[in-house]
């Protein structure tokens, strides 16, 4: 059975406006190494799910890059996924939620 509270968390994140995803190539090197390390210590290093839910493009086929962003700034409350926002700018949030819909991990 899904997770209420991550489907209530996109369907509030598809609400946002959306963003650019333009980030330096020296930055998107940056950003792939913390998805790979901070992401995966609770997606799994293979991205198929652990603490957190799976990251992969199949699970996320539902979801559209801007809700996935919000998701990665804001969180989801009562759940592990903390906020990232005092760390990343949403262009690079949304760079993270292109790179995780296109990249097959």
């Amino acid at each position: 059975m899904p997770d209420l509270r991550i489907i209530s968390a996109l369907a509030l994140a598809s609400m946002v406006q959306p963003a650019s995803a333009d980030v330096s190539a020296p930055r998107a090197g940056e950003l792939e190494h913390m998805v790979i390390q901070d992401c995966g210590s609770c997606h799994g290093l293979t991205f198929k799910g652990g603490l957190g839910s799976p990251l992969t493009p199949q699970a996320l086929a539902h979801a559209e890059p801007d809700g996935l962003a919000a998701i990665i700034l804001d969180g989801v409350p009562d759940t592990a996924m903390p906020p990232w926002r005092p760390l990343l700018t949403e262009e690079e949030a949304l760079w993270i939620a292109h790179y995780l819909l296109k990249v097959e991990k």
